[in-house]
């Protein structure tokens, strides 16, 4: 199958997916097999092709903001696997200091500013970091994740009507994996489309099919060369698909095995995988090498995370209020 994306393209893709489908695959077994990850813990695995796309249509100054599926679009922007592991055991050297957890990654060296618990707060969060890049004549564009059940919450019309009205460069990606935790998106509302909310503000739309790198990036790319050149933002709907339950202890009785089956053919990994090798970008013995890389650099985090130190009880009233060295504080 040929394609206008380079090699160095498609072998970036497949290690990030790797690295991301991977570190899922170990977190999950050390929080059900060996206990030692407590709390939510909500996997992205299958959705791995939506944060690939989004890294190669972005640069690394542009934000990226989410819910509590946050491990993938960390790992995506940079954060090491040793920080996301760490985190996940509460760990003092974890992207949040041992205090977020699992859905509440955050790493504003590398322009990731969460990981956000409550249904769709970081959608009006969004909006207001992009406010922020406009405020202070970046050309930086943020871009703010949300699941289709968050599409339901009256911050998503109340943050359209600003960001529209203010031109802010901000693009909204609906992760549309099917359901809101258990619920399907059918029993939920009449809009089934999500893409089509933004009509009543104007706003520009698209729906992709987000199980593939080639429509994320394309997609994207369209949307942040319009919010660069002061276009304002944009709504994605991309449809994707979870393979695990909402979380890790979801037993996932709304939806068949085969149905989960049915997605896994369309697997995001596997697709890149026979392009590389159809295209003579690399073989198997290449790509293997790539797939013992990342399972070192997981089994490395794990290390990290074990041998790393709690958090200090001196830590438990800091980093509650904002301190100087906050990067939007403007003179």
């Amino acid at each position: 199958m040929a394609t206008k994306f380079s090699k160095e393209t498609y072998l970036y893709w497949y290690e990030l997916m790797q690295l991301i489908r991977q570190f899922e695959l170990k977190a999950e077994e050390m929080y059900k097999m060996h206990g030692k990850i407590r709390g939510f813990f909500h996997s992205y695995a299958g959705q791995e092709a939506i944060a690939a796309g989004c890294m190669t249509a972005t640069k690394q100054e542009d934000i990226f903001i989410t819910a509590y599926r946050d491990h993938g679009l960390s790992l995506a922007k940079g954060t090491s696997a040793n920080a996301c592991m760490a985190e996940l055991y509460g760990k003092a050297t974890g992207c949040a200091k041992g205090k977020g957890g699992s859905m509440h990654f955050f790493d504003v060296k590398n322009n990731f500013f969460g990981g956000h618990g409550i249904v769709g707060a970081q959608i009006g969060t969004g909006a207001g970091l992009a406010f922020a890049e406009k405020y202070k004549e970046t050309d930086n564009v943020v871009l703010c994740f949300f699941g289709d059940g968050a599409a339901r919450q009256g911050i998503l019309h109340e943050a359209f009507n600003m960001a529209m009205t203010w031109k802010l460069p901000v693009i909204y990606i609906c992760e549309n994996n099917n359901y809101a935790m258990g619920t399907s998106i059918e029993r939920a509302s009449n809009i089934t489309d999500i893409y089509k909310l933004a009509d009543a503000y104007e706003m520009p739309a698209d729906q992709i099919n987000g199980m593939n790198p080639e429509s994320v990036h394309e997609s994207v790319a369209r949307a942040v060369k319009r919010a660069r050149e002061k276009g304002g933002p944009t709504l994605i709907e991309m449809k994707t698909y979870r393979y695990k339950g909402h979380s890790i202890s979801d037993p996932q009785k709304y939806r068949t095995k085969e149905e989960v089956e049915e997605y896994k053919e369309k697997d995001p990994i596997g697709l890149v995988y026979n392009t590389i090798l159809e295209n003579n970008f690399a073989n198997m013995e290449d790509l293997a090498a790539i797939d013992a890389k990342v399972a070192n650099v997981v089994e490395a985090s794990v290390q990290f995370a074990e041998n790393s130190p709690l958090p200090d009880d001196s830590e438990v009233l800091k980093d509650i209020y904002i301190d100087e060295n906050y990067p939007f504080i403007i003179d």
